[in-house]
């Protein structure tokens, strides 16, 4: 260095510095506010102007101890100094790099005898191209936009000792200042040259990935100016030559106004939607929201209808076609749709219909609805599997509509049936709505689907949004939330399905024309499996006709030992299985193979695995404290055994089986029946107080419930007591009364055929439930013999003709 300490084992005052350091040949402007420190510099204008300026190992501590400070500082030359409010700001120059051997004073500021430290200048041929290379580095930096004091750039490249310029370069990179700790404290200039080069490439990378990144920037924000300019050039041209895009659009949209038919209400809203448009910059966020409204309105059928023709014997044949039994079902809709026939050809308007002593029940300004207004809305209600969905698809195939479905299942937000609010980003219309638009007409046959599973929360209740939709008195003018406009649904055929109505608000439930549909037999299975499934299923796996020859036999045992359920579901996949195990043995062999796969009731098990349920049968003999019940399950009928043990005890009824709350009640009622006869019945008048009496209903795993076994309990445990047994191939169902009474009961057909299955030969009904025999199969008719009962007295005179009882107590 150009200049060096005049004793080289002097005292000098130390001034901590927080995180700068002043480098040896380098100049720097410093603020010093603590009192110690603007002490110290005091100290040292007036003696010499030289101070030590040492970097604190930690920049948060205020108040610094010696051993805070590292041992490696710069001696300074105070240059110019100017006092401000306390504080002094001063120019100062690097001397040298001087190690502080040890601290003389601590108040009122440090001062330390130092000893200078020389550096090692290697003069090799490596450090004259570290020097060409670090000086070529920052140049390049400096090109990328590094920041720097002009005149110490020019100093560096007007040439410089190696010892100077490593300490410049040190003094102006952008370098933690441990590191430039670090870099003071290095004696060898070869040494720091290679740590700076290596933080000044890194510093160049930054640079440019900074000019990089600024330069898309540039050239995006330089290309969307561009394209916005050219943009309003041709703009300015179009206009000129009257030609332009935005102007027809708005003739578009207007164009589209006038032929969507729509009523003049809407259309002065679709008007004036559209003069706010135009009124718009398309930069204005709202024009978007207001284009889209615009396309939902006259995109939405107005005027666009089905051919309304309903030809009977064709509907006839549709169905038939499509769905095997359901007579009563088919013979509702066809009713359905000779209303809907009668009502096409009718000049008489639906308001005169709805006259009352006040007069025409329709407001002046409300829209009217037209003559073809549909009756009623149907709901079919069923089991799963039954045809409910494919029947809705049929009905639209007959009178040659469009078919729309929308799934109700698990919708908890009103918005999904009424739409959204305009205001919302991202609003749209409810999902009736939307079916519309999607069917392109505005008389489909529009299916909703699970309605039974629709939820409520804090978003709304759906099911309330569907009270106004599913009015045929109200709907003429549905209003959905992001139309804004009332809409005509009273020429759509609604039709609703559901598993069970319970869960059905009352109000909603009340708007509906309820059509059940009741599980299949064993025979109308075999015949759609037949007719149906079987080549259905053979189509879809690419199985080639005349393939497979499954018996009649074999289809009945799968029905009966493979499935059971009310519908036809698992039946078709049990057929699928057959059919995917033919296509892989015709595929492993040879896909042109034309050998036929007869398939037996004993193939069964190959195909399909082991039988998964056994039928039901009525037990092999008359048994003491047994009777035969009927039961009803969603996945159709089923014989019950009850089953009574008489023990010592106290009189305690003992009920299990996995019974319900009602059915433990109807348990008990038949004990309580039993007891209050027991003069009848030939038992002592105390009998259940030395008795515990234990009713079991066999498969415990199966939870059951409801009071129609009440008639078989009673019988099970008169038959223990009396020690008679009921007969075996007599089976019964009926709730009991304290009194006797037998009361009606639902499920009929279902139990009935149930009965047949198991080869049961009477069946004891209630009285008021010989009018449900009407859906039951002649077949089943035949077999069985039907003994109608109002009383328990008669029920055991059926079951239990051995028993010997006297009709009063």
């Amino acid at each position: 260095m150009s200049t060096s300490l005049d004793n080289p084992n002097q005292l000098l005052p130390v001034v901590p510095i927080r995180d700068g350091i002043v480098f040896p040949g380098t100049e720097m402007i410093l603020t010093f506010g603590r009192q110690r420190s603007v002490k110290a510099i005091e100290a040292a204008q007036n003696a010499g102007k030289r101070v030590v300026l040492v970097m604190q190992r930690n920049p948060n501590i205020n108040d610094p101890t010696p051993s805070d400070l590292y041992q490696i500082g710069t001696v300074g030359e105070i240059v110019q100094m100017m006092r401000n409010e306390g504080e002094i700001n001063a120019l100062v120059r690097g001397i040298s790099k001087v190690e502080l051997t040890s601290y003389e004073a601590v108040e009122p500021f440090f001062v330390a005898r130092v000893a200078e430290i020389a550096d090692v200048i290697e003069d090799d041929e490596e450090t004259k191209a570290l020097f060409n290379h670090l000086t070529n580095e920052l140049r390049q930096a400096v090109k990328l936009g590094k920041t720097m004091d002009f005149l110490t750039f020019m100093n560096i490249m007007s040439g410089m000792s190696p010892e100077t310029l490593s300490y410049h370069l040190a003094g102006v990179m952008d370098t933690k200042p441990s590191e430039r700790q670090e870099l003071l404290e290095l004696n060898s200039v070869k040494a720091r040259f290679e740590k700076e080069a290596a933080y000044l490439a890194k510093e160049v990378k930054v640079l440019e990935l900074e000019k990089k990144i600024a330069t898309k920037t540039q050239e995006k924000f330089e290309k969307n100016v561009k394209e916005q300019v050219l943009r309003e050039r041709i703009k300015t041209i179009e206009k000129e030559l009257g030609d332009d895009d935005e102007n027809k659009e708005f003739k578009e949209l207007a164009d589209k106004i006038k032929k969507a038919g729509m009523p003049q209400e809407v259309k002065e809203k679709a008007e004036k939607e559209l003069r706010r448009l135009t009124q718009m910059s398309q930069y204005n966020p709202e024009a978007s929201y207001v284009r889209t409204y615009l396309d939902w309105l006259v995109e939405v059928p107005w005027n666009q209808e089905s051919a309304n023709t309903v030809n009977l014997a064709d509907a006839e044949k549709v169905l038939n076609q499509d769905h095997y039994a359901l007579g009563k079902i088919k013979e509702r809709i066809l009713e359905f749709l000779a209303v809907m026939k009668l009502r096409s050809v009718s000049d008489e308007p639906v308001e005169k219909a709805e006259k009352t002593t006040k007069g025409v029940a329709s407001e002046k300004n409300t829209p009217k609805r037209g003559s073809k207004s549909a009756p009623t809305i149907l709901c079919f209600v069923g089991p799963p599997g039954v045809g409910k969905t494919s029947i809705g698809k049929s009905i639209a195939r007959s009178l040659g509509r469009k078919f729309v479905k929308m799934s109700l299942g698990g919708i908890r937000d009103e918005a999904e049936v009424r739409g959204h609010r305009r205001t919302y980003v991202g609003a749209m219309p409810g999902r009736i709505i939307q079916g519309i638009k999607q069917a392109g007409t505005k008389n489909p046959v529009f299916m909703l689907d699970e309605i039974d599973k629709v939820g409520a929360d804090f978003r709304g209740d759906p099911s309330a949004a569907l009270l106004e939709a599913l009015d045929p008195e109200q709907n003429y003018a549905f209003s959905d939330h992001y139309l804004e406009v009332p809409y005509d649904l009273s020429e759509v055929f609604f039709i609703t399905t559901c598993n069970q109505l319970d869960t059905i608000p009352p109000a909603l439930r009340d708007r509906l024309e309820i059509i059940r549909f009741a599980g299949y037999t064993e025979d109308e299975k075999f015949h759609i499996a037949k007719d149906y499934l079987f080549e259905k299923q053979r189509i879809i796996h690419g199985v080639p006709a005349k393939v497979v020859d499954l018996a009649d036999e074999g289809l009945r045992e799968i029905i009966r030992q493979y499935t059971r359920e009310a519908g036809v579901r698992n039946l078709e996949r049990e057929v699928a299985t057959i059919f995917r195990k033919v296509a892989k043995k015709i595929a492993d062999a040879d896909a042109k193979s034309k050998k036929t796969f007869v398939i037996k009731p004993a193939d069964l098990q190959t195909y399909l695995g082991p039988t998964k349920f056994s039928s039901s049968l009525a037990e092999k003999k008359d048994e003491v404290g047994m009777s035969t019940g009927l039961a009803w399950t969603e996945a159709g009928g089923d014989i019950l055994f009850i089953e009574v043990a008489l023990m010592p005890g106290r009189g305690t009824l003992i009920l299990t089986g996995q019974l319900g709350d009602v059915m433990k009640e109807s348990a008990q009622a038949a004990m309580s029946y039993v007891r209050s006869r027991f003069k009848a019945l030939k038992l002592p008048e105390k009998f259940y107080q030395k008795l515990d009496v234990h009713v079991h209903v066999p498969e415990g795993a199966v939870p059951k419930d409801g009071p129609s076994a009440g008639a078989a309990i009673a019988t099970a445990i008169v038959s223990a007591l009396s020690k008679k047994a009921a007969k075996r191939l007599v089976a019964m169902t009926g709730e009991i009364t304290l009194r006797g009474r037998v009361l009606e009961i639902g499920g009929v057909k279902e139990k009935v055929i149930a009965a047949h299955r198991a080869g049961i030969k009477d069946v004891i009904l209630p009285k008021n439930n010989k009018k449900d025999l009407e859906d039951i199969p002649k077949a089943v008719m035949t077999d069985l013999k039907f003994h109608f009962v109002e009383h328990m007295d008669e029920v055991l005179k059926v079951a239990m003709p051995s028993l010997k009882f006297s009709t009063q107590n």
